[in-house]
């Protein structure tokens, strides 16, 4: 049928997020740091993602769409607890870490308290842009390191924003990704935690373009972690 439907230009989309949280039928996702229309029958044509758009990225259009299904939108959000805004797992959230104890602060090993400061954390799912990365210190870990480091958390993450990643699961290159969010962020320092195995090169590859990319000189740092638990270098 014919009706009047969002349309996202991803030019202009910086990957905030903003317009997915708005959406309460859930008919935006964020895909690889870009605003997708991922489901055209949950979407209103009410238009409640325009506001929440900085950079102008969702105007309306006229064209040939499914028809509108609230009974399909009614069944997701019960699906997934009643959450707009599309698929919760990609939803943005920052975290107050002044809340959470340092280890010197803990009393035993039950007292133990997550460092990760926002999500999503992983790479291929956080925005390009967020209030998160505003003058963070920016931590780009391998996924298997939180594994096989005991102490990822209060050595390594703790006053950071934390992005991981698998250059080999993935198959791809973060390089375009990194560089962007060094680039339009207000980053302060730069650390990777990799893997010795010879495809978390990958990852340190990636990160070392794209700091060259960016143009900025920020101080950083690369950790290697063994495959028995132990910082190599």
């Amino acid at each position: 049928m014919l009706r009047k439907i969002i349309n996202i230009d991803e030019e202009k989309c910086n990957g905030c997020g903003l317009c997915a949280n708005a959406c309460h039928e859930g008919a935006i996702e964020m895909i690889d740091g870009k605003a997708k229309l991922t489901r055209e029958n949950f979407c209103d044509g009410l238009g409640d993602c325009l506001p929440a758009c900085p950079t102008g990225a969702i105007t309306f259009e006229e064209r040939e769409a499914p028809a509108y299904d609230e009974t399909a939108v009614k069944k997701a959000q019960g699906a997934h607890g009643g959450h707009g805004g599309g698929c919760p797992g990609s939803r943005v959230m920052q975290f107050d870490a002044d809340t959470k104890p340092a280890k010197a602060n803990r009393t035993s090993r039950n007292d133990a308290v997550s460092a990760l400061a926002q999500w999503p954390c992983q790479i291929k799912l956080v925005p390009v842009q967020a209030a998160f990365f505003d003058g963070a210190k920016l931590l780009i870990a391998a996924d298997c390191t939180a594994y096989a480091y005991a102490n990822m958390h209060d050595d390594f993450m703790r006053g950071k924003t934390t992005i991981i990643g698998c250059p080999k699961l993935d198959d791809e290159d973060y390089t375009n990704k990194l560089t962007a969010i060094i680039r339009d962020n207000d980053i302060r320092e730069l650390t990777v935690v990799r893997m010795e195995v010879p495809c978390c090169g990958g990852l340190q590859i990636a990160a070392e373009n794209a700091l060259r990319a960016s143009g900025k000189f920020i101080p950083w740092r690369i950790v290697t972690i063994s495959r028995d638990g132990k910082v190599i270098d």
